[in-house]
């Protein structure tokens, strides 16, 4: 079986040397608690290490202001559980990251989804939208996004900022995958456009995951809240599981303070841009005109949709068959979804295997048609 399905990183490439040397480090040389219960709001020797990382994406945090949780998944669900209340409205663009919308779902919040085409955000869209009710988030995976692998413009988050601000709307920034850009240049983030354009302290939630760029079996996350919202949601992070692991902490911690990272960055996003592009090539070559691609300037997916209409879910059922998998877009969505569209992932495969997927592939697309003209 070849995935083109789960978004994880590639097992080949974490650097399990580095990771195995902050391991022992952290053995020989932690303080004694490295065993113990912690503080709720994560190490400080970890928060000051992920503050000095945070700089390269323009945010400059106090670690005192860093509150370290058990993934970003847990950062997110926290959020949820702080700021909402059955039946309030949550914005989200469509399609958007699946476990988002069943945090929301969880939090018996409604969501309310937007969505982007080639020319954008529809703002009078939106405008409609906050006229209609209250809202009170909106989510926002503006890096790459999981599925489409979009990256929102500077002059839309500028816009959303705005937006966000004029309706008294919180954003919830979700950033897993900002690292991994392989093209393009950096884009500032929603938290530093709302603090430093619009003077908003008050606005942005950042969240962020150790797991698509080290392990994420350290299950590592970081959470950036205005100052206001810290305590209550370390409160709700200390109802839920009271710290992350001390000990995946400390190895986090040495790892970053090795300066191991910046290498290891360079690697990743040489390696994932080269399976990009080549499954991009696969896709062109044995699949001319059959899917319409989103190609991406980093993260690990590829968004798309069959030109012809095609089910990706009959289309799925041969694939499987064949051995090889995708996701079908349609559980991206929280409304009507588009049942041709399909996410590739292509971090997890060699150019080698990537041309071969599609073969399978086509084959399984080629199966799918002869079924629905004999029906």
């Amino acid at each position: 079986m070849i995935s083109l399905a789960g978004g994880i990183p590639a097992p080949d490439l974490i650097d399990t040397e580095g990771l195995e040397a902050a391991t022992c480090h952290a053995i020989k040389s932690a303080p004694d608690n490295i065993y113990q219960y912690g503080l709720t709001e994560g190490e400080r020797f970890l928060r000051e290490e992920i503050a000095s990382h945070m700089v390269a994406q323009g945010i400059c945090v106090e670690p005192d202001h860093i509150l370290v949780t058990t993934g970003s998944q847990q950062a997110l669900d926290i959020v949820a559980r702080t700021f909402l209340d059955e039946g309030d409205s949550v914005l989200v663009e469509e399609p958007t990251y699946l476990a988002a919308l069943q945090v929301f779902d969880m939090a018996g919040a409604n969501t309310i989804a937007f969505q982007v085409d080639q020319h954008g955000i529809d703002f009078t869209r939106l405008e409609s939208l906050a006229a209609k009710r209250r809202i009170k988030l909106m989510y926002l995976v503006p890096n790459f996004s999981n599925p489409t692998g979009r990256t929102l413009p500077l002059a839309e988050r500028m816009d959303l900022v705005e937006f966000a601000i004029r309706h008294d709307i919180l954003i919830v920034e979700d950033d897993p995958y900002g690292d991994l850009r392989y093209d393009g240049d950096h884009v500032a983030s929603l938290f530093k456009i709302a603090e430093q354009s619009f003077n908003s302290k008050h606005r942005v939630i950042y969240i962020s995951s150790f797991s698509k760029t080290l392990a994420p079996g350290l299950r590592l996350g970081w959470c950036i809240p205005p100052e206001s919202y810290f305590h209550p949601l370390c409160r709700a992070k200390q109802s839920m599981d009271l710290h992350s692991s001390t000990l995946s902490q400390y190895i986090a911690g040495y790892y970053l303070k090795s300066g191991r990272l910046d290498n290891r960055l360079k690697l990743l996003k040489k390696a994932y841009k080269s399976r990009r592009d080549a499954l991009i090539k696969a896709i062109a070559e044995h699949l001319p005109g059959t899917l319409e691609l989103n190609v991406p300037e980093g993260g690990m997916f590829l968004w798309g949709r069959f030109s012809n209409g095609l089910d990706a879910s009959l289309v799925l059922k041969q694939a499987l068959s064949h051995n090889v998998m995708f996701v079908p877009g349609k559980y991206f969505y929280s409304g009507t979804p588009d049942l041709s569209s399909i996410r590739l992932s292509f971090s997890t495969i060699t150019p080698s295997l990537a041309d071969e997927a599609v073969k399978r592939l086509a084959i399984a697309i080629q199966k799918t048609e002869q079924l629905q003209a004999q029906e």
